[in-house]
């Protein structure tokens, strides 16, 4: 059906006009509607149809975006707005729009003060310029209210992070700080439900006993595949957890397993390894002991079969970092050497477990590293994992090692805390020398070695036969 046909009276059409007269907006809005012009500051609803004819044209569409952007900065629609390099039909609409010329200039400009007050005079939008923009455009967002919005939904997003321990304080702060959590979620309503499921896992962690990442993800999240890898909670709850555990810098799918297995996060039960001598408490780690030959021992052999403390006398275990040091007592005393474990760096799932069983059970854990930062990382990690004491491993003994070492190399990294002797970073600090273990390597093997006697004597002794007692007759 055809709209019914506009009243003759409702449509004014434009009289002759004079020589020279330029068409104005009063002269459009007269032109399609009869009335009187409102006065300036009469309100009212402005007229879609002819603030369309008027003002919604591509000439003017530069016009109306600079409006929008004063507007968005909540800044007054006064002073003037200039278009450098303006086409013929952007020239036309602001002549249509001001009624008269612009200037003839390389650039066009036009006052906003003027374009207002056409605007009221002609009554296509009694509201004025800033209500002629929202009709034709939309509304307009306030930078600073937008901005002021989405900081508080940050922060309303961030807010689970205070449930945190103490210890992952700093690493929450930091987090926030250098935006991680907003580029993995982009905006607060994706980073909400992220940062609340990585402070729920982290404040389950370390895992003990060890178990599957699956495993973990699926008691407490939503399912098994949570934290895959690849995802965004993933990778938020690895640096989490490196900051818990103390795991260093690296890269690669290996340094990834690594680090998760750190806070008892595992692939599998059998990757994890540790490497030991003269343990006992199974049969094959016995048979191994009495052949005095190093013994590689899996997490899931630990989980599993767990070795009994049958230790030396004193129920000491040795600790080292590097395969050499255990690799050169096993040579120097076999069978006799006393009971030793080595982390081979950073200490794995495996190792956190049997030594945690070992102190448990009642053995004292003596530790000894290399010389540097990095050596210095790995013992504040096993320390967070079970108690040790240092074996050598103190600012004394750093300062005598230094001198015999024959090619110095510099340490390199950042400086750590040293809690067991707080002098050793001040010495560390001022020397600057990097002391690997096998550089003290003798030292070691002597404790061992006196280690080693003292465990025969005690055997001879309780092996020897008593004596006859003496009667009186």
């Amino acid at each position: 059906m055809n709209p019914p046909a506009r009243p003759a009276a409702a449509v004014r059409a434009p009289g002759p006009r004079a020589p020279g007269h330029r068409e104005g907006p009063t002269d459009v809005v007269a032109a399609e509607q009869p009335g009187t012009p409102q006065t300036e500051g009469q309100t009212g609803q402005a007229d879609a149809e002819r603030l369309g004819r008027l003002l919604g044209g591509p000439g003017l569409a530069w016009l109306l975006e600079r409006v929008r952007q004063r507007m968005a900065g909540g800044r007054p629609l006064t002073g003037a707005v200039t278009l450098a390099h303006p086409d013929e039909p952007q020239r036309r609409a602001a002549e249509r729009l001001l009624g008269r010329a612009p200037s003839a200039g390389r650039s066009l400009t036009v006052r906003l003060d003027a374009v207002d007050a056409i605007l009221r005079r002609s009554g296509v939008s009694p509201d004025g310029l800033e209500a002629a923009v929202v009709a034709l455009t939309g509304p307009v967002a306030v930078h600073a209210d937008v901005r002021g919005r989405e900081e508080r939904a940050w922060e309303e997003a961030y807010a689970p992070f205070g449930a945190l321990d103490s210890g992952l304080a700093d690493w929450a702060e930091r987090i926030r700080r250098d935006g991680v959590v907003r580029r993995l979620a982009r905006t607060p309503e994706a980073a909400a439900p992220l940062v609340s499921a990585a402070v729920r896992v982290l404040r389950a962690l370390p895992a003990v006993p060890p178990t599957s990442r699956a495993t973990f993800a699926a008691r407490h999240l939503s399912g098994a595949h949570a934290l895959d890898e690849g995802t965004p909670l993933a990778a938020l709850v690895l640096s989490g957890l490196r900051s818990l555990t103390g795991f260093p810098d690296g890269s690669g799918a290996e340094w990834r397993r690594e680090a998760w297995a750190s806070a008892g996060l595992l692939k599998d039960d059998v990757s994890s390894t540790v490497l030991t001598l003269n343990l006992r408490g199974t049969p094959a780690l016995d048979w191994m002991a009495e052949a005095g030959e190093p013994t590689v021992l899996t997490l899931r052999s630990l989980t599993r079969h767990a070795p009994s403390s049958v230790l030396s006398g004193t129920g000491a275990v040795h600790v080292c970092e590097n395969p050499a040091v255990l690799s050169a007592a096993a040579d120097a005393f076999g069978s006799a050497c006393p009971p030793m474990v080595c982390l081979q760096g950073q200490p794995s799932a495996a190792a956190l477990t049997l030594l945690r069983g070992l102190s448990a059970q009642g053995a004292e854990l003596l530790y000894h590293g290399d010389f540097d930062w990095g050596g210095v990382r790995i013992a504040t990690a096993l320390g967070r994992g079970a108690p040790w004491r240092p074996w050598r491993y103190g600012a004394a003994d750093y300062r005598a090692a230094v001198p015999r070492v024959t090619a110095p190399q510099q340490l390199a990294g950042a400086s750590a805390a040293t809690p067991w002797d707080p002098a050793l970073t001040v010495a560390l600090t001022e020397h600057g020398v990097r002391v690997e273990e096998e550089a003290v390597l003798d030292d070691l093997l002597s404790d061992l070695e006196k280690q080693a006697r003292r465990g025969a004597s005690r055997n001879a002794e309780r092996s020897a036969p008593s004596l006859p007692r003496s009667t009186t007759r």
